[in-house]
C-alpha cells in the first residue's frame, strides 16, 4: 500500500475492490476482532462483509488473501509487529471517551461531526497522541504489564483513577448468561 495515498480499494487478486474507509467502520472492526464471543472465522467473515463494499464479489479462493489485505488496512500499512500475544492495553469501548479527545486535539476538530473521516488519517493522529490523560492513561498499564515500578505520581493516578486505568475484562453472551442464571438463583 502506498502511504503518500489514502486508499479507498484494496487489490485482492487482479481486482481493485472499493472499501469502506470511515474510522467507524475500522473502530467496529477491532472491536470484533477484540470480541471473546465470536470464532475466529466469524470475525474473518463480519471483517469481509463490513469492509467490503461489495464482499459477495470476493471469489472463494480469494478471501483469505482479502482478508490478509484487510488487516494490513486495518494496521495502516504497517509492517506487523513481532509474533505472539501481547498484553491487552487498550480497549476501544472503555477508553472511547479518552482517546476521542486526543485524537480532536491532534486533529483541531471533533471528528465525530465528521461525515466521513479516512482510517489512515485517524489512526495517524492516534499514533500522534501526545501528552494527555489517555497517554497517561495508557502510560501506567504500559508500566503494570511490564512489572515495572510506578512513579510516585503515577501511583497516586492510579489510586484516585483505578476505574479508568484499570481494564475491564470483555464477557461473553455465554459468560453473561451464567451470571444471570446465578443471579436468579439468589433473587
Amino acid at each position: 500500500m502506498n502511504p503518500w495515498e489514502l486508499p479507498a480499494c484494496l487489490t485482492v487478486g487482479d481486482a481493485a475492490l472499493p472499501i469502506r474507509t470511515d474510522f467507524r467502520v475500522a473502530l467496529y472492526l477491532l472491536d470484533i476482532f477484540a470480541d471473546p464471543s465470536y470464532e475466529q472465522d466469524e470475525k474473518g467473515a463480519i471483517c469481509l462483509q463490513v469492509l467490503f463494499e461489495r464482499w459477495e464479489d470476493i471469489p472463494e479462493p480469494r478471501r483469505a488473501e482479502a482478508l490478509e489485505k484487510a488487516v494490513e488496512f486495518l494496521d495502516g500499512g504497517l509492517p506487523a509487529g513481532k509474533d505472539g500475544r501481547r498484553p491487552r492495553l487498550v480497549d476501544l469501548r472503555q477508553d472511547g471517551p479518552i482517546i476521542l479527545p486526543a485524537v480532536n486535539r491532534v486533529l483541531g476538530r471533533e471528528i465525530r461531526d465528521a461525515e466521513r473521516l479516512h482510517w489512515w488519517t485517524f489512526l495517524g493522529a492516534y499514533m500522534e497522541i501526545g501528552e494527555s490523560l489517555f497517554s497517561t492513561v495508557l502510560g501506567i498499564r504500559q508500566k503494570r504489564a511490564k512489572g515495572k515500578k510506578l512513579e510516585k505520581y503515577e501511583q497516586e493516578f492510579l489510586r484516585e483513577n483505578r476505574a479508568l486505568v484499570d481494564l475491564r475484562p470483555r464477557q461473553t453472551e455465554r459468560d453473561r448468561a451464567q451470571r444471570d442464571e446465578l443471579r436468579a438463583l439468589f433473587v
